[in-house]
């Protein structure tokens, strides 16, 4: 992989001289992305499902080409793909489509873990209160990782849904998803997993996990914002109630009644982000031929030398497993003497570094080690070792200035 060749796709990085370690709140976007959402805009500026004219007609094949072009990535069927505005939107669907269908209950339990951000988190919260399931969460061991043992604790037959990350956006624990998944098949509840951090990271086959629900979204693997997506088998589509209503959802309306359209339709009421979707195909297309096993390769290799050369630093406290077998490459960490958000300002003015600061939308996890939040650094396969190796020194400069 010609990293060098591969940043002369990314404008920011070419032109700005920028250091972008903010990844996992959301990643660059390559020039061909951006010619894929300008393509719709320039050539096809239609709706969609709804003319017959050629435009629309071209615009709604390229649309659907690419349901189809997503599914064969993710290992899913086609009618398993639901469009979305973003994971939180997709993780919403599936709650509202489950308080609707009455699958929960008071006193039914939820599972989720300690690590979850807060789009897998306030709406459990918000069902908790609104109809009285009880929520559970995993929690993690002193290496960052989570403790399957207290998941196993908490999995009984009062389980109606395990919902948790795949990835986390903090301590970038990777989770041993196969394990839960297959745990909770033997007390035949739904699961659902958040792959927000982990669909741009690696390979991931939905068909094979076996899951019943699936969310991650387009604008943290190169594509644009405003476009997510919920993988379902197909048997959950159709058993669930959707809670948008309105065109494209519908099949038939009558003053007094309407029946809904065929999944995944069922779920997309009213004009979706066409222009998105034309983006995404692109970062699709970019994505595989990169190879995905070839951006995991490079993230274990920035990640393992960044581990290496950060832990030198004796007044910087990291959040993390530290192993690259462990998590991805998320650096969530303290630096002594000094706020989280004074370090990111100082960074971005000094180095030209972006990094985040604060709880991360994920408040119940990051204030239990800090109140005040922490530091992120966040990486993806277009960074390089010369990045890591400025952050590091950027570090030191400011360590050396507050603690001496």
């Amino acid at each position: 992989m010609d990293i060098l060749k591969i940043r002369e796709d990314f404008k920011v990085l070419k032109e700005n001289k920028i250091i972008y370690f903010d990844n996992a709140a959301s990643s660059l976007k390559p020039k061909q992305v951006l010619e894929g959402i300008s393509e719709y805009y320039l050539d096809f500026p239609v709706n969609i499902h709804r003319g017959i004219h050629k435009l629309s007609m071209r615009a709604s094949i390229i649309y659907q080409e690419t349901r189809e072009k997503l599914a064969k990535f993710i290992g899913s069927k086609e009618n398993e793909v639901v469009f979305t505005n973003n994971s939180t939107d997709a993780i919403n669907l599936v709650m509202y489509s489950l308080y609707n269908s009455e699958y929960l209950k008071k006193d039914d339990e939820i599972i989720l873990s300690i690590l979850e951000h807060h789009a897998n988190l306030v709406p459990w919260l918000f069902l908790s209160k609104k109809i009285g399931v009880k929520l559970k969460f995993v929690e993690i061991k002193d290496d960052f990782t989570l403790d399957m043992e207290d998941f196993k604790n908490k999995l009984s037959s009062k389980t109606k849904l395990v919902a948790i990350t795949h990835i986390s956006n903090t301590t970038g624990t990777i989770v041993p998803i196969k394990e839960i998944i297959s745990l909770s098949k033997k007390y035949d509840c739904l699961t659902l997993i958040d792959a927000s951090q982990s669909a741009p990271h690696f390979k991931i086959n939905f068909k094979e996990l076996d899951c019943d629900f699936l969310v991650f979204t387009a604008h943290k693997m190169l594509g644009p914002t405003g476009l997510g997506f919920l993988i379902s088998k197909e048997n959950n589509l159709e058993k669930f109630m959707p809670f948008k209503f309105g065109g494209d959802m519908i099949k038939n309306v009558s003053t007094t009644d309407f029946s809904t359209n065929s999944v995944p339709f069922k779920f997309e009421a009213g004009t979706p982000n066409i222009s998105a979707v034309f983006g995404f195909s692109k970062a699709i297309d970019y994505l595989s031929d990169i190879g995905l096993e070839n951006i995991e390769k490079q993230d274990k290799l920035l990640l393992e030398y960044g581990i290496e050369k950060l832990k030198a630093i004796k007044n910087l406290e990291f959040f993390n497993p530290l192993d690259k077998n462990l998590q991805s490459p998320i650096f969530l960490f303290r630096l002594k003497g000094i706020d989280c958000n004074d370090l990111s300002a100082i960074l971005d003015d000094m180095s030209n570094i972006a990094t985040r600061a604060g709880v991360h939308c994920a408040e119940p996890i990051v204030t239990r080690f800090d109140k005040n939040g922490l530091s992120r650094a966040s990486l993806y396969f277009y960074n390089t070792f010369e990045e890591i190796d400025k952050f590091v020194e950027s570090i030191k400069t400011v360590d050396g200035k507050i603690n001496g």
